[in-house]
């Protein structure tokens, strides 16, 4: 049964925040460092190393912003992008029914 949605904009839209992500990626492993550097500040009370390791925390975020891309990926049926390319490869064309 095919599907009503486009399997092939769903796959360019998770290229284009990997793209993104991996734009970002260099950025946020600076800031990881940044705040690791940070929590070695002497004399840092414990409430602000606290909360510097949190912010460490969610920049780790990254990776699981990619496995949730990857799950997109795999929830996409097999062979529905290849078969919606060939099919569309032509041009498109409204079917009447």
């Amino acid at each position: 049964m095919p599907i009503k949605w486009s399997a092939v904009r769903v796959h360019e839209a998770m290229d284009a925040v990997e793209h993104q992500l991996d734009l970002a990626a260099s950025f946020l492993n600076e800031a990881r460092s940044i705040a690791a550097a940070a929590r070695k500040i002497p004399d840092l009370p414990q409430y602000l190393d606290q909360r510097i390791f949190r912010v460490a925390l969610e920049i780790e975020r990254l990776d699981s912003i990619k496995s949730a891309v990857a799950g997109v990926r795999r929830d996409i049926p097999e062979g529905a992008v290849d078969a919606e390319r060939k099919r569309t490869r032509h041009g498109s064309q409204k079917t009447f029914m």
